[in-house]
């Protein structure tokens, strides 16, 4: 069973300067939530009095409500929320709702459509995760981001179990794996040696790799893993998400993740409180692609992540994966001058895909992110945003297929030359390769420091 060997032999800490003045932040963006919510509490009931709103209720602190702590006086646009359970306030002069009672799954959450849903413990840790494929197939472990779970790859798990066996887990934290609370059980040393122990569980080694696909904080998970454990993967996928040591310098402000939110997340239960509110309105605003479609299977999947986080308890476990990655960074083994020395980059084949139009992250990181690989390619998909696999899983399917999938090579021996020389008496063997498909040119990009081209939007 894979060990951990070393600790955390490549991940190193931020100086204690910068841990100091992010913590400095929190305090300053904690304090302006608390005087903004007190605020509204003293502003709500003036304005109510005047006729503006009915009485509010206020919401239980774990996001769900008993069933009779309903709104009764409330306005028009409260009567939805009301009628599925939701807790309803007022908060500066507008209906202010909490998460809705959400105590059943959606179907699409239990279906075995995508797979067989299977739970194993890990270090004390229980693992649910969605199996689909030959069992003798090579693994392809897929990590979904934030705020999300296993069924953020429901466009993705069909494609790739015609390949290989796909394992697609709920992170610690998330869906219907363990929860826990304390911060340090979040800490990137446990992450990867847990996820280390998931994987040679399932069978793989040093002989039996993996591919690993990662989105968002699953692909920043990813990138800690395949540093550490290098031996046991033969492909990485990152999507929406550069390297570590570049991704929190080069948050834009117009993420709703910025680096102010990062700060914010650092408080404990404010930040929880406010993703319940609203009913869940940071679940709507992260999938906005998914409501615009107004098709009811889109619409469905919005309902699965409003119930896999519709408690404070859904909350803290994922917002704890920030309260510990910021303030972690890679530093190659062999640390001597530059991270740009060949031997230092990292060894596995790296594939990045980013949206054009994705807020989130920034393109120049995906650029300085290949400064720290030896082997990468860089793919854009156009009118994608921050969840291209969802917004073009076809083109993204397609990519991810010609990229992972072996290249066959068949052996065939040619006819016996009739010649004299010992050159003719011996067997001439050759190899023909079989490429999947007419798609891939060369799946890798060759690289010393940085590369001199981006491969853009992947056309058949």
């Amino acid at each position: 069973m894979a060990v951990l060997a070393g600790g955390r032999d490549n991940v190193v800490s931020i100086s204690a300067a910068e841990s100091l003045k992010m913590l400095a932040f929190s305090v300053v963006w904690g304090s302006w939530v608390v005087v903004r919510n007190a605020a509204a509490r003293t502003v709500g009931p003036l304005w109510s009095n005047c006729g503006g709103g009915g009485n509010g209720s206020g919401g239980h602190g774990d996001g769900r409500d008993d069933g009779d702590d309903r709104e009764t006086g409330a306005a028009d646009d409260d009567a939805a929320a009301t009628a599925t359970g939701a807790v309803a306030t007022y908060s500066g002069g507008k209906s202010v709702h909490r998460a809705a009672l959400r105590d059943r799954p959606p179907p699409c959450l239990s279906t075995t459509v995508y797979g067989t849903h299977s739970y194993v413990k890990v270090k004390g840790v229980k693992f649910h995760y969605v199996e689909c494929g030959d069992p003798k197939d090579m693994i392809v472990l897929l990590l979904h981001g934030f705020p999300s779970c296993w069924i953020s790859w429901h466009h993705q798990i069909p494609t790739l179990s015609k390949h290989f066996r796909v394992i697609a887990v709920d992170l610690k934290g998330f869906g219907d794996s363990d929860k826990p609370s304390a911060r340090k059980s979040y800490r990137v040393e446990n992450l990867v040696n847990e996820l280390a122990v998931f994987l040679s569980m399932l069978g793989v080694d040093d002989s039996n790799k993996c591919h690993v696909i990662g989105h968002d904080l699953g692909a920043l998970l990813g990138w800690y893993l395949v540093h550490l454990w290098p031996n046991c993967i033969s492909k990485f996928v990152a999507i929406s998400c550069p390297h570590p040591n570049v991704h929190w310098e080069y948050l834009p402000p117009s993420s709703f993740f910025n680096k102010n939110w990062i700060c914010f997340s650092q408080l404990p239960y404010l930040p929880e409180m406010d993703a319940l509110q609203s009913d869940l309105k940071i679940i709507n605003q992260c999938y906005q692609h998914l409501s615009k479609t107004n098709q009811s299977d889109d619409l469905s999947y919005i309902d699965a992540y409003k119930y896999t986080f519709s408690r404070t308890e859904d909350w803290t476990g994922a917002i704890n994966y920030f309260r510990n990655l910021p303030f972690y960074r890679i530093e190659p083994r062999n640390s001597n001058d530059s991270l740009n020395k060949e031997e230092d980059m990292l060894q596995v084949p790296c594939l990045l895909i980013t949206g054009s139009k994705d807020v989130s992250v920034k393109m120049e990181s995906f650029i300085k992110s290949t400064e720290f690989l030896k082997t990468s390619t860089v793919r854009i998909i156009d009118n994608a945003s921050h969840f291209p696999h969802q917004e073009q899983p076809k083109l993204v399917n397609d990519l991810l297929t010609s990229y992972l999938v072996r290249v066959k090579v068949v052996q065939k021996e040619l006819p016996r030359q009739n010649s004299s020389g010992i050159v003719g008496r011996m067997k001439d063997i050759v190899s023909s390769t079989v490429q999947y498909g007419n798609t891939l040119k060369d799946s890798v990009q060759k690289r010393n420091i940085l590369p001199t081209t981006v491969k853009t939007s992947w056309q058949n």
